[in-house]
């Protein structure tokens, strides 16, 4: 027999969830918020003059993506009660949501956490070999990877609630008492002893009252979205000898299955292609902004498909700004499409070409970002610090499109990323994981890779299930306490 998943609420609470509608919230920021006179009181509470139901849990880790994904299932694994809030209908966010594939390597040594060695071996036993052995990256399959975190949430014991938004915080003193989401069929409350905010925009955390910053300190400039898509009907052999044998590309030396092409105009590094895209300037083709930054890779277990890293959207659109992110949206779609015109017109191996696939989100590499008990600088990065309660490392270098992309650390050479980065004075049971947390624009653009972000998520889930069975606050906890055996990373410092 089939294997059932359900989310454990009583029959109760359905039908007062049936009844409740979510008319007038809007999620720009207008939601009234509750003050914690409006007390939680069992099975619901009033919300914006209205009783909703409420669910009850160890820990609520809200978003789906590479890092909160890892915070549920190592948050289960260590025996609390879990839920995990996605609003799409997929886990994995960016990685499989956003078209962004392959994970780039951290160049840290020994940098892969037990939760991400595991993934990669799932996708290893489904087929998906995730090493060309050049690159060093991550190549994987979105579809792959999706079925792979639905296994693992389920056989950790995960509750998903897919579909669903998380609008609000309610909190006490300095405790966030229950989240309010949206789902499917209205309102309903999370209560939880711990929250993980992996929105990747720290929304719970904002909403919470932490300090945050957003964009970079000195413009107020976020880094450019991306809106990635996949084109189907490519003849990648064509395409490898034109480009890897006719051009002498030798920028990537990966070979078929693996092969990856790219240009980006006013960098350092000169691009065999970066002529033929200037040409489609010349010819009005493309525009200058459409030709600037360009990046396709092939897609392992799809055949002929590759995922285009492109466009880049110019960076006068904001990841934090609603109407200007809305915009990014139509806009981005139509440079999509003339570079994908331009490339079947032009490119050989792309004849028969078409997009198959467009992203489900905008590649955000960076919006807010929460200002914690520790604010790691770029000093962190060029000094290789080491911290006591690190809970990963990472080298990869700092890439901050369209403010400064610098020079890589030395063979061998990392930083580490402290507990403390991820809690704040606040609000002591919150952590925050992912690429929203407690940093600089200009570190925070070497952090952001999905590998550090799914180790980060794995020891939030760690610490949060730690600090429940011990009766500690998630921002009390002492992350090099947790006994050896539990912990995911032990800084070598």
């Amino acid at each position: 027999m089939e294997r059932s998943f359900s989310i454990p609420i009583s029959r109760r609470d359905l039908l007062k969830l049936a009844g409740v509608t979510a008319a007038g919230v809007v999620l720009s920021g207008s939601t009234p918020h509750v003050d914690a006179a409006e007390k939680i009181s069992g099975e619901s509470i009033k919300y914006a003059n209205k009783k909703i139901p409420v669910v009850n849990y160890d820990v609520c880790i809200c978003g789906g993506g590479p890092s909160g994904t890892a915070a549920a299932v190592n948050a289960a694994r260590n025996g609390a009660n879990t839920i995990l809030i996605e609003r799409g209908i997929a886990l994995g966010g960016l990685g499989v949501l956003g078209c962004v594939y392959p994970f780039m390597d951290t160049h840290a040594p020994d940098s892969d956490t037990p939760y991400l060695t595991e993934l990669k071996n799932r996708l290893r036993a489904k087929g998906i070999e995730p090493f060309d052995g050049v690159t060093q990256q991550t190549w994987h399959n979105p579809e792959i990877l999706a079925e792979i975190h639905d296994e693992m949430c389920e056989e950790a014991g995960v509750n998903v609630f897919y579909q669903t938004v998380v609008v609000d915080s309610l909190t006490a003193g300095d405790k966030i008492t229950a989240v309010i989401v949206q789902t499917i069929e209205g309102l309903a409350a999370v209560k939880a002893k711990i929250f993980i905010d992996a929105t990747g925009d720290a929304y719970l955390a904002r909403s919470a009252g932490v300090d945050y910053e957003r964009g970079y300190e000195k413009t107020g400039n976020n880094q450019p979205l991306s809106f990635r898509f996949e084109m189907g009907g490519v003849d990648t052999e064509k395409l490898y000898n034109y480009v890897a044998i006719e051009l002498q590309e030798d920028w990537c030396k990966s070979k078929l299955p693996y092969f990856e092409i790219a240009e980006a105009m006013h960098r350092k590094q000169r691009y065999k292609l970066e002529a033929f895209m200037a040409r489609g300037v010349d010819s009005g083709e493309l525009t200058q902004d459409e030709a600037e930054y360009m990046q396709a890779y092939t897609i392992i277990g799809k055949n002929g498909v590759m995922s285009m890293n492109c466009p880049e959207i110019p960076v006068k659109f904001s990841a934090t700004d609603p109407v200007s992110y809305s915009k990014a949206v139509t806009f981005g779609r139509k440079m999509m499409r003339n570079i994908a015109r331009y490339l079947i017109k032009h490119l050989p191996g792309f004849e028969n070409a078409f997009i198959s696939r467009e992203a489900v989100m905008l590649g955000a590499r960076e919006s807010w970002r929460i200002k914690g008990k520790y604010y790691m600088v770029e000093d962190d990065y060029h000094n290789q610090s080491r911290f006591p309660d690190a809970v990963c490392r990472t080298a990869w270098f700092i890439d901050a499109h369209g403010e400064k992309v610098s020079e890589k650390l030395p063979a061998g050479g990392f930083y580490e990323i402290p507990y403390r980065a991820l809690i704040t004075d606040k609000i002591s049971n919150l952590i925050v994981s992912g690429r929203c947390i407690s940093a600089s624009f200009i570190l925070q653009a070497s952090m952001r890779i999905q590998p550090t972000c799914i180790s980060i998520g794995e020891a939030a889930g760690i610490a949060a299930a730690f600090a429940i069975q011990n009766g500690i606050n998630a921002n009390d906890l002492d992350w090099a306490k947790i006994p050896a055996h539990k912990r995911s990373y032990i800084s070598k410092g």
